[in-house]
């Protein structure tokens, strides 16, 4: 009656454990869950903005050949308009002086021979002395000088004003895609320094159990995780560098087969610890272990086994005496399998 109601009170309280250990790996998954939609969502935003950045960076070369080349109309246009105005200023000029002159000599003649060649009747009176060869050559010698100046165009001012809108236009559309450029850099760098904290903070608490579980499966020893580039966390590799009992520190690589796999083993068990799942499916990871190193894991595994529960596939009798239930497959008649299982504290 004793024993039948140690037996009950046992029961009642596996059932409650098994109840809160339900509860809490349902609220594990829900957080799995919510950081894997988290990481998603970072990631296509990531996409998305990269997507952004790289039409935006095409329009803003696009805009930046097109006012370079427009710059290259202005410049040429202004220096036209330039080469015009000088040359009317010139004219007017010539002009200017040729009235002066004419003024001048029309004084002279005044003042020497009392004369006013303004006057009509005075003109009238030298058409009988007019040199029409010298005059000719006289119009033809100012044709030439005025053909020298060349045309006016006088549709430049307006090309001008034109072409300075234009360019006014592009400037500001630069402007326009210069902020949204620095605006989606300001995202991706938010994005990459989130990134890297995240894997930085993650990285150290794997590097930090990994140090100690290390030691505790080779029974002495050192290992630790190396970034081979510490300047850029976002494309770094990682290197696992061991010294097991009796061993120089060398890369992972150059270890043998049983040492490989328990440093593996280690490496797994430094990232379960750091966010436990509600269980663990380990396929025959004891198998190249000898049995120095069974009872090294087994004891890390029952450790853990205190917060998530462990299925192991194994053939190595010291793992499985560590199991509360174990389960077999054997086959009674050909073509049949059948599943056998045994509860070793009701063994015990």
């Amino acid at each position: 009656g004793r024993l039948r109601e140690e037996l009950s009170q046992r029961q009642v309280a596996l059932n409650q454990d098994a109840v809160e250990a339900v509860e809490k790996q349902a609220a594990l998954r829900r957080e799995a869950e919510e950081l894997k939609v988290e990481m998603e969502v970072l990631y296509r935003k990531r996409v998305e903005q990269e997507g952004s950045l790289a039409g935006l960076r095409e329009r803003f070369e696009e805009s930046r050949q097109e006012i370079e080349r427009r710059e290259g109309e202005l410049k040429q246009l202004r220096s036209k308009a330039q080469e015009l105005r000088e040359g009317l200023a010139s004219r007017q000029m010539q002009s200017r002086e040729l009235q002066l002159e004419i003024e001048h000599m029309q004084q002279a003649f005044l003042d020497r021979h009392r004369i006013d060649l303004t006057d009509p009747e005075v003109a009238d009176s030298f058409d009988a002395a007019f040199d029409e060869v010298a005059a000719v050559e006289r119009r033809d010698y100012l044709q030439k000088r005025i053909d020298d100046i060349g045309e006016v165009n006088l549709m430049a001012i307006d090309e001008f004003q034109e072409l300075e809108e234009r360019y006014n236009f592009l400037s500001e559309q630069q402007e326009d895609l210069q902020t949204s450029l620095e605006g989606l850099q300001a995202a991706i760098s938010k994005i990459n320094r989130t990134t890297r904290k995240r894997f930085r903070e993650t990285f150290d608490l794997v590097n930090e159990r990994f140090r100690v579980l290390f030691p505790q499966l080779f029974n002495g020893g050192q290992a630790e995780l190396v970034l081979t580039d510490e300047n850029d966390l976002l494309e770094t590799g990682i290197e696992v560098v061991a010294q097991p009992p009796g061993k120089k520190l060398q890369n992972v690589t150059l270890l043998s087969g049983g040492e490989k796999a328990l440093t593996a083993v280690a490496m797994i068990f430094s990232i379960f610890q750091i966010k436990p799942s509600p269980f663990c499916l380990l396929d025959e990871v004891d198998a190249p272990l000898d049995d120095a190193n069974i009872g090294r894991f087994n004891e890390i595994v029952a450790t853990m086994a205190k917060t998530s529960q462990f299925i192991i596939i194994t053939h190595n009798k010291r793992t499985m005496e560590i199991a509360d239930n174990l389960y077999g497959i054997t086959m009674e008649e050909p073509g049949m399998s059948k599943l056998v299982s045994v509860c070793m504290k009701e063994v015990a």
